[in-house]
């Protein structure tokens, strides 16, 4: 179990130094069995020890010392729904961010799998830690690798944690592609 819990503290140092959470923001979990080891509350991804992995069981029963992320329902209706998902990584990265703020929607690139929708789905908002958050999430991800929570961030699921955490910054560089798309072909040019 602490090779697996190094490898959540690796992938929240990871996301956080590729500024894809900042702050004390986002959250990332691994499922092993019925025990999900998930990240804290109020914490930096940047910082993490051994001891600040919290283990939960599916219904949410805390195992260990420490308190979950306010994200652990969330985490938890995924996992329920979704035998085949074993990493979440849950991010508020500025550009993919930016586009849940506003009416834009993201476009699925190629990249990183097969390209069945033009665009990655988006739930609408629901106050972040609350129940209407986890079954909102969970029934819009569908069978999606990704969600857009509006006005909030990005999940991006996987069977694993790496290809989660991959996923996450494809969605980042995608959203900053299209960003610099639409101001560049809105800019006039200037002789």
């Amino acid at each position: 179990m602490k090779k697996n819990i190094q490898q959540i503290i690796n992938v929240s140092n990871e996301i956080y130094n590729k500024g894809l959470v900042s702050g004390k923001s986002g959250n990332v979990s691994a499922r092993f069995g019925n025990v999900v080891a998930i990240t804290p509350t109020l914490k930096s991804l940047s910082d993490l020890k051994q001891k600040d992995i919290v283990l939960v069981d599916l219904k949410g029963n805390v195992l260990t010392e420490g308190k979950p992320s306010s994200e652990v329902n969330m985490h938890l209706e995924i996992y329920k729904k979704r035998s085949d998902v074993n990493a979440i990584v849950h991010t508020h990265s500025p550009y993919a961010t930016g586009f849940a703020f506003s009416d834009k929607k993201l476009k699925r690139l190629e990249g990183f799998g097969k390209i069945k929708e033009p665009y990655l789905p988006f739930i609408e908002y629901e106050k972040p830690g609350t129940d209407e958050l986890a079954k909102s999430a969970s029934e819009g991800l569908g069978e999606s690798d990704v969600l857009i929570l509006k006005n909030h961030g990005v999940i991006c699921v996987n069977e694993n944690l790496k290809e989660a955490m991959l996923l996450a910054v494809f969605v980042e560089e995608t959203a900053k592609t299209q960003f610099i798309s639409y101001m560049l072909n809105s800019a006039e040019d200037i002789d």
